[in-house]
């Protein structure tokens, strides 16, 4: 078989082959490579693996401009967004060759074969950590069962185990990796049903906790498994916080190699980040609040997890709170103050505040607090609502245009008083008017419940102090009544002029 006795012996001949045809080709090479598996350790002996291998990775780093072999591409293209059809693609000389044109046809090897094509690629350092990425998802996504059952059968599952935790140690180390967050928490699952080793539960973790602030709550909802008695994996979900919060303090020291530098200005930088994954910790809060088996002590340990910066708003974290209440009626008074002091009143919306004055389940000191700073907060936009006004009246320089406009303020202050009592009059010539008015201004004094009203009808008082500012007594004590107290005067006394205006006609 050797040249020794005369030309053209057989391993001559499978040589010439095999560099001439086989190696040549994009599609022969991987057929050839998925055969040698049968005649191990024959075909790694004569070093016919490694070349196949070589030859895979090497066509995998050529210009994707000069390719001019076939390739399957079933996905949507990169370049083009269009979708072609299963089969061999041709490509054509006015068309753009995608960088992952070679991700499907490599998907046809066994797990232990594509990870030596997947190395020798990442060896040659020419591929971009993205593509790398998209072939670890597209082969997972080709091999890994749809159902639990067949995912964690007797009969597949240490191949399903073999092939999670290649795809785990193949995948790019760095944050640029094109493998979606929502892609690597569904591995993190696969790689908990079957019971991956601790380590590639590690490295996965830690590529997750990289991009958290791109998860989906959804995607969060990792169902528990024993002895854990909560729904749902929450202490993972905390290790994957406590990492993301880590990285990025460590990324800001490192930025901060100039002791000038403000670490406010650096902080900046990241904080679009810290302000997703403040609402995605609040939005996972109020999806395990419903658990009642999730302790007060989980809640709060997750929901401080993150810095306050990265919660300007509270909204989401009282929504969160509002729904622990609600399920878990049983908590003592020092459980709901200890829960309710996670949120900051005074970074809760107008909508939110309202929400919260009539809750029921908060404690009382809490809507105190809620009514007080709105009352506050209303005072503050009269003010500044004056102050527009009076920066948009022109300027007066004289004690003379004053005296001119004075007379003119109270005439038309007059002129609005006639027409309120005209108004007035009418109303009450009209009896049913007059009555059905007093029942709407009556229904509306019970929108608040009891304990928030009374608590409002004492802050009123608070609220116009700090809106009038510096008024008359008379003024003072005129306008300090609540509104539902000024709602019950006001239907008194119109019963009775209505009743003395009946005595006076008969």
């Amino acid at each position: 078989m050797t040249e020794d006795i005369d030309r053209g012996n057989l391993i001559l001949k499978i040589e010439i082959f095999l560099n001439s045809s086989i190696l040549r080709n994009w599609k022969d090479s991987i057929i050839v490579l998925q055969t040698t598996k049968s005649l191990l350790p024959w075909s790694e002996n004569l070093k016919i693996v490694g070349r196949c291998v070589d030859s895979i990775a090497s066509k995998t780093s050529v210009d994707p401009s000069l390719i001019t072999w076939s390739y399957t591409y079933n996905r949507k293209l990169a370049t083009s967004g269009q979708i072609i059809q299963s089969g061999r693609k041709f490509p054509e000389k006015n068309e753009s060759v995608p960088k992952d044109w070679w991700v499907e046809d490599i998907c046809e090897l066994d797990i232990d074969l594509y990870k030596r094509v997947m190395v020798a690629i990442k060896s040659k350092g020419r591929m971009d950590g993205g593509v790398i990425g998209e072939a670890l998802k597209t082969y997972a996504m080709r091999w890994l069962p749809d159902s639990v059952d067949a995912l964690v059968s007797e009969v597949h599952i240490l191949r399903n185990k073999a092939l999670v935790e290649t795809i785990i140690c193949l995948l790019p180390s760095d944050k640029s990796i094109s493998c979606s967050c929502s892609f690597l928490l569904k591995l993190l699952k696969v790689a908990i049903l079957i019971g991956a080793d601790d380590s590639s539960r590690e490295d996965l973790i830690r590529s997750i906790s990289l991009k958290l602030d791109e998860a989906l709550v959804s995607d969060l909802l990792i169902p528990a498994r024993s002895p854990h008695t909560t729904i749902y994996d929450i202490e993972l979900v905390q290790r994957l916080v406590d990492q993301f919060v880590a990285n990025e303090k460590s990324n800001r020291d490192l930025k901060l190699v100039d002791k000038n530098s403000k670490s406010e200005g650096e902080f900046v930088l990241g904080h679009g980040s810290w302000l997703q994954v403040g609402k995605i910790v609040d939005g996972y809060l109020a999806a395990i609040a419903h658990d009642p088996n999730l302790s007060i002590s989980c809640f709060i340990k997750l929901s401080r997890s993150i810095p306050e910066s990265a919660r300007p708003i509270h909204d989401g974290l009282y929504g969160a709170i509002d729904i622990y209440l609600k399920e878990h009626k049983n908590l003592t008074k020092s459980e709901r103050k200890s829960l309710c002091g996670l949120m900051d009143v005074k970074k809760l919306t107008t909508e939110a505040s309202m929400h919260a004055a009539q809750n029921e389940q908060l404690p009382l000191r809490v809507v105190v607090q809620v009514l007080f700073f709105e009352q506050v907060r209303s005072a503050a936009g009269a003010h500044a609502l004056n102050n527009s006004h009076n920066a948009m009246d022109p300027p007066r320089n004289t004690q003379e245009n004053w005296g001119k406009s004075a007379p003119e303020n109270r005439k038309s202050l007059r002129k609005q008083m006639d027409e309120m009592k005209v108004k007035d009059e009418e109303l009450l010539k009209n009896g049913k008017l007059a009555k059905r008015g007093s029942k709407n201004r009556a229904s509306g004094a019970q929108l608040l419940p009891s304990r928030s009203r009374r608590i409002f009808d004492k802050l009123w008082i608070v609220g116009k102090g700090l809106a009038n500012g510096e008024n008359k007594s008379s003024e003072t004590s005129a306008s300090s009544q609540s509104p539902t107290s000024m709602i019950q005067g006001e239907t008194k006394s119109s019963g009775s002029s209505s009743r003395q205006r009946r005595h006076s006609i008969s």
